[in-house]
């Protein structure tokens, strides 16, 4: 899709944790129509475009999801919540980035994200069980504490709907007793020593991560040795922080365990 610059209007902004806030936007059902797994750049001022993913697949209706983290320190991130909340109208472009659900694939689904990068892998699972409802879904979403995964619960209702759906949360600060239910499991540490402890061969699956260039490597490097196909992984890091290459011959994990 070619990017289009429009205004849309500014629906509603709600509080889902003090940190992470959701806005829903609203405009022409065909200008706004994207990708799942794709961003949209909203201007701050003339010279300020500040990307976000996009958390809703598109329904014709017009309106789309964002999940904007909080950052007190930040000017622009109380510029941003300030205008979101005070303006009616906003200048966006969209659509953007090339990490997309492959719509035509029905290889098991492996979605990685960190914090606010659930978002994007939200618009990816509410396509492929649109699309797809038999298709295998496995979500590993890491967080430094539980409050940190501000939509559990609906993580947890993707669970409860389908049987082909698997939730993995992962918390550097761990988790209390009584989280783990039925495809609902819970991981302490980092998210790449998770993946590494827990999965097997995923040769076969279209794996999506969505983090900081230093998580989505690091959890490339234990897919790797663990049979990660280079041409079904995707990424926005690789775009704008690409490596060569992107995925290891042998990766890390491997390379551990020869060591």
């Amino acid at each position: 899709m070619t990017a289009r610059t429009l205004t849309c209007q500014v629906i509603e902004v709600e509080d889902l944790t003090p940190d992470v806030f959701r806005v829903i936007l609203e405009g022409r059902a065909e200008a706004m129509a994207h990708a799942p797994g794709q961003y949209l750049e909203m201007c701050l001022d003339d010279d300020c475009w500040v990307p976000f993913s996009i958390a809703s697949r598109h329904r014709d209706d017009g309106r789309l999801e964002l999940h904007i983290q909080h950052w007190p320190e930040r000017s622009n991130s109380a510029q941003l919540r300030a205008m979101l909340v005070e303006a009616q109208h906003l200048t966006v472009r969209l659509p953007g980035g090339d990490c997309v659900l492959d719509g035509e694939s029905d290889r098991p689904l492996t979605l990685i994200a960190a914090g606010t990068g659930f978002a994007q892998m939200k618009a990816i699972v509410e396509a492929a069980l649109h699309a797809n409802p038999e298709r295998p879904i496995s979500l590993w979403w890491a967080a430094k504490e539980r409050r940190d995964l501000y939509a559990e619960s609906l993580a947890r209702q993707w669970v409860a709907e389908s049987d082909k759906v698997t939730f993995h949360a992962v918390c550097e600060e761990g988790f209390e007793p009584g989280f783990a239910d039925e495809r609902v499991h819970a991981h302490d540490g980092r998210i790449d020593a998770a993946l590494a402890a827990e999965l097997g061969d995923v040769s076969g699956h279209d794996v999506y991560l969505s983090g900081s260039p230093g998580m989505v490597y690091a959890c490339v490097d234990v897919l790797a040795s663990l049979g990660l196909d280079p041409s079904r992984v995707f990424s926005d890091v690789f775009a704008y922080a690409p490596r060569d290459p992107l995925v290891p011959v042998v990766g890390s994990l491997i390379g551990e365990r020869q060591s």
